[in-house]
């Protein structure tokens, strides 16, 4: 070849030229490449083989290895390319065809960098360490080389940016799913669930991939003053669905409705002629209504207070206080329990009533007002 030949030839490539060409040699940092028809060989330069970092070029090609390459740069008997921008922009145009369609793209996760994931896309494409997982992850060591699905949710060519979201995915996996389950709820259901968050008012439990609100009302037939007294996160709770609104995605449930209600089995708890402790819960005119177990309370008439008259059952009793009472008779059907306070007493003559006490801080037991209550019907 003459040099006005070369000269010819070497100015037929010229830069941002596409070309093909074949391995011949790698080195650490840059490979040599023989391009079909031209005048002399070129070189990649390793930034120039991937859009991420490698260590060494063999990590991105092999020797015999065809490439279709950019020229950047023609100097004196040397070409100098590009296979990252080759790929760059043929990567573009597919990207931006997924992102408009909202579709996922399937690959290896190539390396962790503080703040997220990188994965090659013929571009650099970024997942931020929040759009990973829809859960928090401490470390994302064992995620390089894993296999995922992602969604594109940034993209600017000119700035070669390229964010991913693999959380995206499950959400919109969960919320299919949720659809999915919320039509196969109905009310009156039983479920297990876990017991996902602890709030003032009540629980949220997850039965299934939906999570359902347990007010603090529907904890127990007991009161219950703090919904962390009885429950916690993680707990295995069973839950009766009360209702279902799909619109609002809303659903309320019980577990009060699950346990034994505190009248079941009341005939063999409090069987007639038992005697139970109780507590003074409500005085009212015609007696006393006293809990005997959480949840269940029993009438005291005013006629079984004493064996003396009395006028109100509060000339005798307090609310709060604490009395044994004797069972009359058992209605669990009707939920009824009456009970008696002077069947305890043996002696009608005898003014004490016993052990029984006024609250602690009166002072004064029940013999002590009723003895002043009968002064004061003889005076």
């Amino acid at each position: 070849m003459t040099e006005e030949m070369n000269l010819d030839e070497m100015n037929a490539y010229k830069e941002g030229d596409r070309v093909t060409a074949k391995v011949t040699n790698i080195e650490d940092k840059s490979v040599m490449v023989e391009i079909s028809g031209a005048p002399f060989d070129g070189v990649i330069p390793i930034s120039e083989l991937s859009s991420l970092h490698i260590e060494k070029a063999s990590d991105a090609v092999d020797v015999g290895d065809e490439l279709e390459l950019i020229i950047t740069k023609v100097e004196d008997d040397n070409f100098v390319l590009s296979k990252r921008k080759v790929d760059a922009e043929n990567a573009w145009d597919s990207l931006e065809e997924k992102f408009n369609k909202q579709e996922t793209i399937e690959t290896e996760v190539k390396d962790v960098v503080k703040g997220g994931l990188v994965v090659d896309l013929g571009v650099r494409g970024f997942i931020p360490a929040s759009l990973v997982e829809d859960h928090f992850v401490e470390s994302f060591e064992d995620y390089k080389g894993r296999t995922m699905e992602f969604k594109i949710v940034e993209m600017d060519k000119e700035k070669n940016r390229l964010i991913l979201s693999h959380r995206a995915i499950l959400q919109e996996e969960k919320a299919s799913k949720k659809e999915e389950i919320l039509d196969g709820l109905n009310e009156g259901q039983v479920l297990e669930g876990t017991v996902q968050r602890i709030a003032s008012f009540g629980a949220f439990v997850d039965i299934g991939g939906v999570d359902g609100l347990v007010h603090i009302s529907q904890l127990s037939h007991e009161h219950v003053d703090k919904v962390s007294d009885v429950l916690k996160e993680g707990d295995k709770v069973n839950v009766k669905i009360l209702s279902v609104d799909r619109d609002s995605e809303r659903i309320s449930l019980s577990i009060k409705e699950t346990l034994p209600g505190p009248w079941e089995g009341i005939q063999d708890r409090a069987p007639k002629g038992s005697v139970l402790e109780g507590t003074v819960k409500r005085l009212v005119t015609y007696g006393a209504f006293v809990e005997v177990f959480p949840g269940v309370e029993g009438l005291v008439h005013i006629s079984r207070i004493s064996h003396q008259h009395i006028g109100t059952p509060n000339e005798v009793l307090e609310e709060g206080q604490k009395i044994d009472v004797k069972v009359i008779d058992v209605n669990a059907d009707d939920r009824r329990l009456s009970l008696s306070i002077k069947d305890l007493v043996d002696n009608e003559d005898d003014n004490s009533y016993g052990d029984y006490e006024m609250k602690e801080e009166t002072g004064f037991s029940l013999s002590d007002v009723i003895g002043d209550q009968l002064k004061k019907f003889s005076e």
